[in-house]
């Protein structure tokens, strides 16, 4: 049987000082002067209830309580509202490029991405088990990182049990399935992310990932992603 992936009691103790460190790295090829969309408040217009029924053409995909089983499709369930919907505006806007995506997004009025996101965001997330062989490598690097190759600790942006910080943009981790997770750190270090001509204007938060994805092995990928599909 495979362990959940347990919470250190060193995490507190790490996230200021790793907090600084993530902040600081500065993404490679990318313009520091990047002026980011505005950031939408989906609490301000959006409600659950509405949600519910707007969110049953992604119900397919990411299921209907946000767990999806396929395990190349994220799981939405307990994520950051605000991170959906910045999601759904640069997957509607052409910056981030998914041939399923885009189409669906394209049909949501900005009233429809406040409802969809607030009900996500709604629901529990469950999780899976995390591999047993690579968990506790995965462990050390999200609360450590890699000082070597220049790695901040996971923990710095997205919570030590990964549930992120919606107030500063960082997306929640937890439940989030291990397949997933590798193909979008694979998609981050090949600069496939995001793309076309508005790339540059995603999020600073989101854009900071190239770099970092960058300076991890295809071992490292593996051990975080085992990790954050254990957390909860």
């Amino acid at each position: 049987m495979a362990k959940r992936a347990p919470l250190a009691t060193a995490a507190a103790a790490l996230l200021s000082c790793v907090w600084v460190a993530a902040l600081s790295a500065t993404p490679t090829g990318s313009p520091a002067t990047a002026t980011p969309p505005v950031t939408p408040d989906p609490y301000a217009d959006g409600t659950e209830q509405v949600g519910a029924t707007r969110a049953a053409v992604c119900f397919s995909c990411h299921g209907p309580n946000g767990n999806s089983q396929n395990p190349a499709w994220p799981r939405l369930a307990g994520q950051s509202a605000v991170y959906i919907a910045e999601q759904l505006h640069l997957f509607k806007a052409g910056v981030r490029q998914n041939p399923v995506m885009q189409p669906l997004a394209a049909t949501l009025s900005d009233q429809d991405i406040d409802n969809v996101a607030v009900y996500f965001a709604a629901q529990t997330p469950v999780g899976l088990e995390a591999d047993p062989s690579y968990w506790k490598a995965g462990q050390a690097l999200y609360l450590h990182g890699d000082a070597a190759s220049g790695v901040p600790g996971c923990v710095a942006c997205h919570g030590p049990l990964g549930r992120g910080n919606p107030a500063a943009g960082y997306p929640a981790l937890e439940a989030q399935q291990s397949v997933y997770v590798v193909s979008q750190l694979q998609n981050y270090a090949n600069g496939t992310r995001y793309s076309g001509p508005n790339a540059t204007t995603a999020s600073p938060n989101s854009i900071i990932m190239f770099d970092i994805a960058k300076r991890l092995s295809p071992e490292e990928i593996r051990d975080v992603a085992s990790y954050v599909q254990g957390l909860r």
